[in-house]
């Protein structure tokens, strides 16, 4: 599919669009070091565990140390980044990073490192990793348009493979030459141009009219929005399959090198190499790809793509032939994985995409996680090569379930805020605290359009629920039947605000098809009223906010 701009004209753009603009492209340059960096580390770390006399335990818990906080903490990290002023996120985690890489280097100089010490160290760097990513990939959506944010994902993913093509073999070398401690001290290094990138960029912020949500109520706003936001769904179901299935190959790339094709070392690195290779490529496709098919065709290509890299690896003996495979591995990987993020990104609003990516993450890397260990099970039980072909099945599975739950085409999705709304003017003083805040909205339907009405109504009902609206319910008058009432509570008058800027472009057509269904004088009728408890003293002058519950009725405005 061609994109579309602004205008709705079709504008191709190219594969390298999004270096144009200029805090990208510092950006993108500066994470391409530090990718280098964390990955000489990670080889730095895994040797030195091993040169210490670590049990094989400690040695396989090294990678789970790093993997685990981003398991644990990406839901939180999302929710600080949409709540607080993401650049500023990223640069405090950059800096934590620093601070941690110095700390181990020093360690690992003097010779005071244990490997309880290497695991704490490695944990920290997944901690600072874990709060980083969200405000990163949240972050793309600022420095570049929306026409070209799919290509902008793709080269980000492209960055981290060039980086794990070229990175754990320098990192080898830099180890056996110098030592682990200058695997750390690069990595360290590493950082310091992305530090230098994010504290001279002034990127214009957008006025902040409400006070940042708690973390509880923040984490739980993203857990809601992405459980009642059926496009997002289907994404994180999709991205997990992906990465249950497709990390067979990663988890078992060793074991093709050694077993199925009988080669050392050498054809180990010459498999990841060309993983690598072939992912850069697929991110140079991607923007061709994605003008000339449609999202949900590309990842389906993308599951099938993966599959015969699967089954030609487990079948070949043939070095060449699995090398050529493991290429189109590395490109379908991140056809389906930058497309899955791209419609995360695409399918929320600002105020939440921070959270939408951290819970696509958790979806992702935990698929991940435990497709490593069950394919890991497999081979052991089965062998290598049927363990392979057994995943090979899932892709394909994962192909076919695209035909039941496509990916959404978002090019016309506008999920800017509507901003139309504006708070009423009220006759009882409240306080931001002051609730329960309960609303209703009489609506004069005909009876020859209840069916209608009710079917926009079942959307109305999803999109109140997901911006944070509690007991929903329609009700229908039964002296009247002409008259139905929708009614629901928002916590708090900070949260009825809170919940009324949430509503987006995409949004209003669903009010818009409602105002059209009414038949009454005039808009429909707003009522927004606060409970009142009976029992205890009779309020009076100076009583709390929340004892009040006189209506406070305004028909001209939207609720």
């Amino acid at each position: 599919m061609p994109t579309l701009d602004a205008e709705g004209s079709d504008r191709r753009t190219s594969a390298l669009a999004p270096f144009r603009h200029r805090i990208f492209l510092a950006v993108w340059i500066a994470s391409l070091a530090s990718n280098f960096g964390g990955l000489i580390q990670s080889v730095g770390a895994a040797w030195l565990m091993t040169s210490i006399g670590a049990s094989v335990d400690l040695i396989a818990l090294v990678q789970a140390s790093t993997t685990l906080p981003i398991m644990l903490f990406s839901l939180m990290a999302g929710a600080i980044a949409d709540n607080f002023d993401r650049r500023k996120l990223m640069l405090t985690s950059q800096l934590f990073l620093l601070a941690v890489s110095i700390a181990l280097t020093l360690c690992a100089y003097f010779g005071l490192v244990t490997p309880w010490l290497l695991l704490a160290f490695t944990f920290l760097v997944g901690c600072g990793t874990a709060f980083n990513g969200p405000a990163w990939q949240s972050l793309v959506g600022e420095m570049v348009p929306r026409s070209d944010l799919p290509t902008a994902i793709a080269l980000n993913s492209m960055g981290f493979n060039i980086a794990r093509s070229a990175g754990p073999a320098l990192g080898g070398i830099i180890v056996a030459t110098i030592g682990a401690f200058a695997a750390f001290a690069v990595n360290a290094i590493s950082y310091l141009g992305l530090i230098a990138v994010l504290a001279r960029w002034q990127p214009a912020k957008p006025p902040r009219v409400l006070p940042p949500e708690t973390l509880g109520s923040a984490m739980a706003a993203g857990i809601r929005y992405v459980a009642m936001s059926p496009n997002l769904s289907v994404v994180l179901l999709r991205g997990a399959m992906f990465g249950v299935s497709a990390i067979a190959v990663q988890a078992l790339m060793p074991l093709i090198a050694r077993d199925l094709i009988k080669g050392g070392p050498l054809t180990y690195g010459l498999l990841l190499g060309a993983f690598g290779i072939g992912a850069v490529g697929g991110a140079l496709l991607s923007t061709r790809l994605r003008q000339a098919l449609s999202l949900e065709t590309l990842v389906r290509i993308a599951f099938i793509s993966f599959a015969v890299c699967a089954t030609v690896a487990g079948l070949s003996p043939f070095a060449p032939l699995t090398t050529v495979a493991m290429a189109l591995g590395g490109a379908s990987w991140v056809l389906a994985l930058s497309s899955f993020n791209a419609t995360v990104q695409l399918s929320s609003p600002r105020w939440v995409v921070g959270r939408a990516l951290a819970l696509y993450q958790m979806a992702t890397f935990g698929g991940m996680a435990f497709g490593s260990w069950i394919w890991g099970m497999a081979a052991e039980r089965h062998g290598t090569g049927d363990a392979l072909l057994m995943a090979a099945v899932v892709l394909v599975a994962g192909a076919a379930l695209g035909l039941r739950l496509p990916l959404p085409e978002l090019k016309t999705l506008n999920l800017d805020p509507l901003n139309r709304w504006t708070e009423p003017h009220i006759a009882v003083d409240i306080l931001p605290r002051s609730g329960p805040v309960v609303i209703t909205i009489e609506y004069v339907i005909r009876e020859a359009d209840v069916v209608a009405f009710l079917s926009v109504m079942a959307e109305r009902r999803r999109i109140r629920r997901r911006d944070g609206a509690r007991h929903w319910t329609l009700l229908r008058d039964l002296e009247n039947p002409e008259i139905w009432i929708e009614r629901y509570h928002n916590p708090t008058w900070l949260d009825y605000v809170r919940h009324n800027q949430r509503i987006t472009q995409a949004d209003a057509a669903v009010g818009e098809r409602l105002r059209e269904l009414h038949q009454g004088p005039g808009r429909p009728r707003v009522r927004r009223m606060i409970e009142r408890q009976t029992d205890g003293p009779i309020p009076g002058p100076g009583s709390h906010p929340h004892d009040l519950a006189e209506p406070l009725t305004d028909p001209t405005r939207s609720s």
